[in-house]
């Protein structure tokens, strides 16, 4: 069975097709965002390193990361950016290859939730990548309205990102996700008729 790694742009609705997958497969999941805050939270070598790089006040009290300071601090710079990334990176990495090998030794789908999947060439350890897009337009509005970001930290953040563009012209498939829910759920449904056609 496949590992299959989804990713896109930041409020294009990877995680939400995700779930759809999940409604359709038996497959596992691995959320790489999530991976990388338990990391900020919970592991004692990432925490340690994190204050190195940006200072030990960035854990308020010995508490939970202040991360819309971290944000700010890795958007307005893209030095700081490289730094966070190598830290949490090789570990998030080990963490889904690990999972991936089980999965193929068992017989077993895996779904990688994972942003910067192209930008750390994590599609050579996969057997298919999905690409989740929409519009600019949408973005934006999903940025400001649903998630309420200020448009100068959106944009930062889109620019961040490796240009949409590119990563669906490297996708295997695209799911396009500008219309309505049950337009997803379509789409869910036709990419679940040709994985399990290929592999099931």
């Amino acid at each position: 069975m496949p590992v299959l790694g989804i990713t896109g742009g930041i409020a294009t609705g990877k995680t939400t097709f995700t779930r759809a997958l999940l409604r359709r497969l038996p497959a596992e999941v691995f959320d790489a965002d999530r991976v990388a805050r338990t990391l900020l939270e919970s592991d004692v070598a990432t925490r340690q390193a994190v204050a190195n790089a940006f200072g030990a006040d960035i854990y308020p009290a010995a508490g939970p990361a202040d991360r819309d300071r971290l944000r700010e601090m890795i958007f307005a710079d893209p030095a700081n950016r490289t730094r966070l990334n190598k830290i949490l990176h090789p570990s998030v990495r080990a963490r889904w290859l690990a999972l991936g090998e089980t999965a193929r030794r068992n017989g077993g789908w895996l779904l990688i939730d994972i942003p910067l999947l192209y930008e750390t060439q994590a599609e050579v350890h996969l057997d298919r990548v999905i690409v989740v897009g929409c519009s600019p337009q949408t973005q934006r509005r999903r940025l400001l309205t649903d998630r309420a970001m200020p448009l100068e930290m959106a944009e930062r953040i889109i620019a961040a990102q490796l240009d949409l563009s590119t990563k669906i012209q490297r996708a295997d498939h695209v799911i396009w996700n500008d219309s309505s829910p049950a337009c997803l759920e379509a789409q869910a449904d036709l990419l679940t008729q040709w994985l399990t056609r290929h592999y099931g």
